[in-house]
């Protein structure tokens, strides 16, 4: 019997939203596995905890920790960080990771991530629509234009690496209207999560 590859994602809450469906999708040809405490994650999307990657600094040292533990392999490994990153306090308009900072963090995950896996595969961040996403009041700001702006630089880094990228941002865009896509100008609904699980399923092809 052929072993099924397998596939372990670390990303935000993006990720654990289209994860059952992307888990539907893959098994049995890829075991499917996560970044672990979807239930907690699940409590409040906007804290990351559990599931939830977070920023690039968490997602890098949760890597740094697999590797310390010496016991993790696997086939591929999907991550994701940027929503965190981009979050800025709307009094001193500090960003929670700057753009310094994220790309270092991103060049020492692309590091660890081949360590980790035989495949690091980064995965573009989601949109934001602005308007919708303010009237939330959840106490810091997020715009769409920080997400394009860091995507920019995600883009250089994985280029200069040479690794494969999956838009998923660049997917979802072209889904719909905000009111079509968004349930709160950053987290998607069901149709649209098990579309962006699609596209995922269908870039994992060979």
């Amino acid at each position: 019997m052929k072993k099924s590859a397998a596939i372990y994602i670390v990303g935000d809450s993006i990720s654990i939203q289209y994860g059952p469906f992307l888990q539907q999708m893959l098994e049995p040809d890829i075991s499917y596995a996560r970044k672990s405490g979807e239930d907690e994650a699940r409590q409040n999307l906007d804290i990351p905890r559990g599931a939830n990657g977070g920023d690039s600094a968490m997602v890098r040292a949760f890597l740094e920790a697999l590797q310390s533990a010496n016991d993790f392999h696997k086939d591929i490994l999907l991550v994701n960080c940027g929503l965190h990153d981009i979050k800025k306090d709307p009094v001193t308009g500090v960003y929670q990771v700057n753009e310094k900072n994220y790309r270092a963090n991103l060049q020492a995950i692309i590091t660890l991530g081949r360590r980790l896996a035989e495949r690091f595969i980064w995965i573009e961040t989601t949109p934001v629509d602005d308007a919708m996403h303010a009237r939330r009041g959840c106490g810091f700001q997020r715009f769409d234009a920080d997400r394009r702006r860091y995507n920019a630089i995600a883009d250089e880094v994985m280029a200069e690496k040479a690794v494969p990228v999956i838009r998923l941002g660049r997917f979802t865009g072209k889904l719909g209207s905000a009111a079509d896509i968004f349930k709160d100008g950053v987290h998607f609904l069901p149709p649209v999560q098990q579309q962006q699980a699609a596209f995922i399923a269908g870039c994992m092809q060979p």
